[in-house]
């Protein structure tokens, strides 16, 4: 499967699924980019204590957090970074995947959890480095295009909850 193949079937999949088969995977996938190992490689120099604290802040609470609160922190974080475009990979990772769960959390648009799946298989290439021609080559690659489809295909859900789970008011 190329990557072009890839993304449709990712936004199809998306389309697809019920309401909380979508939310069940934006869930599961905010929380995979937005883990503390991603933050390992941030340098000192590039977002201040402010925009630091406000960053580990959001990660650790982002299935509780609301939607305005996850904006001010974001706030914070944009506020706080000190370098023009040399920021740490896992480091953008993380905000970018925090931007798009604070837009879905507010305005419940699925195209910003086809973002965050996009941004999950673009965190596997940076580790494995997919080819374009045949982006599920690599096992990892296979494995998180699968998690994927396991949790947006029709039926997923099945009714299953994450137990972290919190309805925001």
């Amino acid at each position: 499967m190329n990557y072009s193949e890839l993304e449709a079937d990712i936004l199809r999949l998306i389309i697809e699924a019920t309401d909380d088969d979508v939310r069940v995977f934006g869930e599961e996938t905010v929380t995979r980019l937005v883990r503390p190992d991603l933050l390992r490689g941030a340098a000192d120099d590039e977002l201040t204590e402010d925009a630091r604290a406000a960053l580990t802040t959001a990660c650790a609470n982002v299935l509780t957090i609301s939607a305005a609160e996850l904006q001010d922190e974001l706030a914070t974080i944009h506020d706080g970074i000190l370098v023009d475009d040399d920021l740490d990979n896992g480091v953008l990772t993380a905000i970018s995947a925090l931007a798009h769960w604070q837009s879905y959390l507010e305005q419940n648009r699925r195209g910003e959890l086809y973002e965050l799946a996009i941004r999950s298989i673009e965190d596997v290439d940076h580790e494995v480095s997919a080819d374009l021609d045949d982006f599920l080559a690599t096992p990892e690659m296979a494995a998180e295009y699968e998690r994927i489809r396991r949790l947006l295909a029709p039926g997923a859900g099945h009714g299953r909850r994450n137990p972290l789970h919190v309805v925001q008011e």
